[in-house]
């Protein structure tokens, strides 16, 4: 029988090419290119694997890391010097940015995505320059403009002078922007960001900007007394000022306001801070959310969040109200329960460390709530204990069943047979 020998080097060009398209771009950069081989450089180099670049790993529980060092030192080294021309996006993790950045100049970068900005990450990157030179407004913008970043996404949580002070004169760096995507989360803010306020201090020194997707979430602290305004009077302020649908949330306490103002579809990832009253709208993108009040959730609530959230992976329940009676009635009662199932059918991260007891029950007994994927829980072990029965009821074992990250507050280690039948996957 003949046999053959066939390298990999040997297929023609158009083969390769086919083969190499399968493969993730960064895994293909980093394991083939650069190696003495010069058809394999050359077709490496197409845009194919070029063109866009990320640098940032999304686990299974939606957490955002930065790929290895020893990948980051290869691209800088070797890769990044050679194929820097072709790059048209790069998706970065603020902690590992500065080297890849650094690496090259990206003349025809049009789109920067980063994740886990923080003020002094800001105050590094994009402020040195603007603050050291304030006797020449013209050459600052000389040495800060960014005119050929055709996309800008930003997530970002920050207090409010930096803002004011950092992010808003970034923004306005951008002259040719055409796509900008902002979701910012703005601690002790002491005004409402409205339309006015988006379009003068954004919108106008954008002239090229056809697509703005915004989600601003602002938490204000209130010293004293202040005029409540309505929801129709904050949006009648984003129709003076802003052509494109707007929806917003405020919820008023004794002691702080939290606001919502959002465009429409709404096109983020991650919402924060609702209650009760948040929108009656689908939230197509949202697959990280955030629930807190300091009024009860009910079961009806929680119909709501699975309807208009339909593909949420992780939820983040705070709230130490109890429910309602009629919630205790139900409780008792499977088979009156049995109609109103909740499914939350790509959930896999629940955190319930600041919820009270009776939302562990909400989401760990299977006549009321449905969790086919959960694989990560965070609770407080009195609790747990408490709706579990010390991990015998069989009402709460199946929505257990596939843990595999149990976060048990305060530390326990628990060594029974019973809680072993109860995350066999721990």
């Amino acid at each position: 029988m003949n046999q053959y020998n066939v390298n990999l080097f040997d297929l023609p060009n158009e083969i390769l090419l086919i083969i190499l398209k399968k493969l993730d771009n960064m895994d293909v950069l980093y394991s083939l290119f650069d190696l003495n081989n010069e058809q394999l450089d050359k077709i490496i180099q197409e845009n194919t694997f070029t063109n866009n670049l990320n640098f940032v790993l999304i686990t299974l529980t939606d957490d955002v890391l930065s790929i290895s060092d020893s990948i980051i030192d290869r691209f800088y080294k070797n890769i990044l010097p050679k194929i820097h021309y072709n790059v048209k996006s790069l998706v970065l993790n603020s902690l590992s940015m500065e080297r890849i950045l650094f690496a090259a100049d990206y003349p025809n970068l049009n789109k920067l995505k980063i994740f886990n900005f923080n003020d002094k990450i800001v105050l590094r990157y994009f402020t040195d320059r603007l603050t050291t030179i304030t006797s020449s407004p013209e050459e600052m913008i000389r040495l800060n403009n960014l005119p050929d970043l055709k996309c800008f996404y930003l997530q970002y949580d920050c207090f409010s002078d930096t803002y004011y002070n950092h992010i808003l004169p970034l923004l306005r760096h951008m002259p040719n922007i055409e796509q900008l995507n902002l979701r910012l989360i703005i601690a002790n803010q002491t005004t409402f960001i409205n339309g006015k306020h988006i379009y003068d201090e954004i919108i106008v020194h954008m002239s090229r900007l056809h697509i703005f997707n915004f989600c601003f979430c602002t938490c204000m602290r209130l010293y004293q007394p202040i005029d409540h305004l309505s929801i129709d009077d904050i949006l009648k302020a984003f129709s003076n000022n802003i052509y494109q649908q707007v929806d917003c949330m405020i919820r008023y306490r004794d002691t702080d306001i939290k606001y919502h103002a959002f465009s429409l579809p709404f096109m983020f990832d991650y919402l924060p801070f609702i209650d009760n009253k948040f929108s009656n709208i689908i939230f197509n993108h949202v697959i990280r959310l955030e629930v807190d009040d300091g009024i009860s959730f009910e079961h009806e609530f929680f119909m709501r969040i699975s309807l208009s959230f339909p593909l949420l992976k992780l939820l983040h329940i705070i709230n130490l109200k109890r429910q309602t009676s009629i919630s205790s009635n139900l409780s008792s009662n499977d088979n009156q329960l049995y109609s109103t199932i909740i499914e939350f059918p790509y959930l896999t991260s629940l955190n319930l460390l600041f919820a009270h007891y009776d939302y562990v029950d909400q989401f760990l007994n299977d006549k009321k709530t449905r969790l086919p994927c959960l694989t990560k829980l965070a609770v407080n072990y009195d609790k747990l204990i408490t709706v579990t029965k010390e991990f015998t009821n069989e009402r709460t074992r199946l929505n257990c069943m596939k843990v595999k990250q149990l976060n048990i507050r305060p530390h326990r280690n628990i060594d029974s047979e019973d809680f072993h039948i109860y995350f066999p996957l721990l």
